[in-house]
């Protein structure tokens, strides 16, 4: 267990490969943890085996709890949010009152479609929670890597810095060490929009484009975070953190990002129906992209990537098309 901190009561609401690996990693630090997961068949499977249905590599320590109702949950110290973004409100709207006093520590990365509100937004509204209760964890962080103990780094994003510190003590160790940051809107937008990037530089594998075409991708992605994340009040400097650039590249490199992997099939030609079907966990940036096209054009930001991936999704622009498009926009310049 750390020593920096006593014993946390924590309670992780949604097993997936994410939660799951947080609850393990909580759990090998000391802390009290209780998991909810909606499948009850997976719920099974991890509290009598002990084993994640996604995770070769992820084995639970005997000490967590896991429970099938809501109303088993006992009141904790904090939550931690491991859902996908589209599931937060359904699943803050169903909550206990006992759990309201709680610091509420989410890891989804997305923007809701219809309201447009960010992650932390939605626990404050649903769940009535003060905002300086409400941290938002984000960074570089496959969770195939965090379950085998590879050294990673997070991010910290809240408006109360002793909220945040306490937050940056309870999960850091000596594998995942976890920075503080006031800008959680910065952080959340980040941890967002670089999904839809992804997406992109998945396109650009498919086709069978090179180092030269991923870099590019990468460097004019972040300026299109930027620009959105200014916009809606996050720094500049958030987005050249772990929230930004950190978990962008990783996100746009790594075999295991599910974004990429979508936006290779999408540039090998499969239809996103087909590809979404055989999946079997969630690749965030596909719904992001939506909330993306319809804020970016509230916000009156010039996004042309995301709109191209949005268009290649939904409106069925082939991606070589968009490729061409972007390379002959109109010319400027890098400072603008």
């Amino acid at each position: 267990m750390s020593k920096r901190n006593h014993p946390k009561k924590i309670t992780v609401l949604g097993a997936g490969s994410w939660g799951g690996t947080i609850a393990e990693h909580l759990a090998q630090l000391g802390h009290n943890v209780t998991v909810w997961h909606r499948n009850e068949e997976e719920l099974k499977q991890m509290s009598e085996k002990r084993t994640h249905p996604f995770l070769d590599d992820l084995q639970f320590s005997h000490s967590i709890r896991f429970v099938e109702s809501m109303n088993d949950l006992k009141q904790p110290e904090l939550v931690v949010l491991g859902i996908p973004s589209h599931g937060v409100r359904d699943v803050m709207n169903s909550l206990p009152n006992l759990l309201q006093d709680s610091v509420y520590v989410n890891l989804a990365k997305g923007i809701e479609n219809d309201s447009l509100k960010r992650m932390s937004e939605i626990v404050m509204e649903c769940g009535g929670i003060d905002g300086k209760n409400v941290v938002t964890l984000s960074g570089p962080s496959h969770a195939e890597e965090v379950a085998k103990g590879l050294p990673t780094t997070l991010v910290a994003g809240s408006s109360d810095p002793e909220i945040a510190s306490m937050v940056q003590q309870v999960f850091s160790s000596n594998t995942l060490r976890v920075y503080i940051n006031s800008d959680i809107i910065g952080v959340e937008l980040g941890g967002s929009v670089k999904n839809v990037i992804a997406l992109a530089a998945g396109v650009c594998d498919g086709i069978g484009f090179g180092d030269n075409t991923k870099a590019a991708l990468i460097t004019r992605g972040i300026v299109e975070i930027t620009r959105l994340g200014i916009s809606i009040g996050g720094k500049a400097e958030t987005f050249a953190g772990l929230s930004g650039i950190g978990d962008l590249i990783a996100t746009c490199l790594s075999r295991h990002s599910r974004n990429r992997y979508v936006g290779e099939q999408i540039g090998r030609g499969r239809s996103l129906e087909e590809i979404l079907d055989e999946m079997t966990m969630v690749a965030e940036g596909v719904k992001t992209s939506s909330s993306v096209k319809v804020l970016s054009e509230k916000k009156s930001v010039e996004m042309p990537i995301c709109d191209a991936v949005y268009e290649s999704l939904y409106e069925g622009l082939d991606p070589k098309e968009a490729v061409n498009r972007l390379m002959t926009r109109e010319l400027g310049s890098e400072e603008n």
